[in-house]
Parts: C-alpha cells; structure tokens; sequence
C-alpha cells in the first residue's frame, strides 16, 4: 500500500479560536470513526499566527498531525520586514508549501525567488512541497514531494481529470525523480479516490475543502 500525503492548505482563514474549534471537532470526529490512516501523513499549513496554538491544541488532543507552513521567506535572519524566515517556521512546523500559484500570480514570485525559497526551507530542514501548474513547470533538484495543481482547478469547483493529472503525474515523475507527486485543484471527499487510485498520484493538496473538519475527514477515509 502506497504512502498518502493528505495536505490541509487553509490558505489565509481562520482566527485562533477557529482553529482550535476545528482541531477539536477533528479530534472528535476523529475518535468516533476511528479511521485506519496507517498509511497517510496528515498535514495540516496555517498561517504564521496560529503556529503556536496548533501545535499545543494538537499535542494535547493527541492528533496523528504534522504541520506545514504556507510560505518561507527566501532570505535568511535580517532586516527583512515582514519575513518569516526558516529557523522560525521550523519551530513549529516540518513542511513548506512553494510555489502555490496565487503566490506566483497574486505576489509575482518567479522561478528564481521559488527557488531560493526551497534552499532556505533544505537550510532548516523543512521539507518542501513544490507546486507547479504542469509538466513544463521547473522544479529545483532534489525536490521529493511535488503537488500538481492547474490553476483552472483552484477554488473553482472543477478539477482536472484524473486521467490527465496521472499523465502530468507520471511525466513530472520520470522528469524530476521526485519520490512523490500529488494533486490539488477543487478535491472532495466525493472525487478523491478517483485520484489517489491511480500509480502515480501520491496524495492531494486540499484547499477549501479542508476549512469544514468534517470533510477534510471524509477526504482522508476515501482516500
């Protein structure tokens, strides 16, 4: 049985009373249905400002949960104002979303900033997770988990099919080496296995889905 990423991207939402209702409802939902997820990492990215409250709320319900960040600053420690750079995220998380296409789009960030982002996020051994929006998108070497995400599918109720992610899937892997390649784009819990069935998709980059804990929950059981 194949290794499943299941990744929460909360985008920027939720305050921390929020948040720590839905770790709460999770744990509860959680425990009621007792769900085998043997073979699935969970992780859930935040925002910076609920880092700290997460953990704690997950480490006192006992949660299978590891954390991510949604961005990195591509500078070390300085006069950056408003960066976060990667001892900090690395406090309190173990992975780093790079390259999500509203970054590229809505903050203009190019290949050569994506890029210093992943030797920053290696620098404090995060573990990236790089976006691209296709096969024809440049990775940096030595990336292991890659999410494919068309942004015709983001946030728009329309994925992609999951005869073409395989196919963008299994190129991206023969390309790059890169141990694992999800999806995300307009997942559910109605559509997932229709991507994680098939070879070469590792798991999924969950968006909106992943703000109703019950959902999220639901796409990790039919996952």
């Amino acid at each position: 049985m194949k290794k499943l990423f299941i990744i929460a991207n909360w985008k920027s939402n939720k305050t921390i009373q929020e948040a720590e209702k839905w770790l709460h409802d999770f744990a509860e939902i959680l425990k009621s249905d007792n769900p085998n997820i043997e073979n699935k990492e969970i992780i859930v990215c935040s925002s910076f400002t609920l880092f700290e409250h997460v953990n704690y709320c997950s480490a006192n319900l006992k949660l299978p949960i590891k954390f991510g960040a949604q961005n990195i600053s591509p500078f070390d420690k300085g006069a950056y104002t408003g960066e976060v750079f990667g001892a900090q995220i690395k406090e309190f998380a173990q992975y780093v979303i790079i390259g999500h296409s509203e970054r590229r789009q809505n903050f203009f960030e190019n290949n050569e900033m994506l890029f210093k982002k992943v030797l920053m996020a290696k620098k404090y051994n995060l573990i990236p997770i790089f976006c691209i929006q296709n096969e024809e998108t440049s990775v940096p070497e030595g990336i292991d988990i890659i999410a494919y995400e068309p942004p015709t599918a983001i946030g728009t109720g329309n994925p992609d099919t999951p005869e073409n992610a395989q196919r963008v899937a299994r190129l991206v892997s023969e390309k790059t080496k890169a141990q694992h390649v999800i999806y995300g784009g307009s997942v559910t819990s109605s559509n997932v296995r229709t991507f994680t069935d098939t070879p070469n998709i590792n798991g999924l980059l969950v968006g909106g889905a992943s703000l109703d804990p019950l959902e999220f929950l639901e796409i990790i059981k039919n996952a």
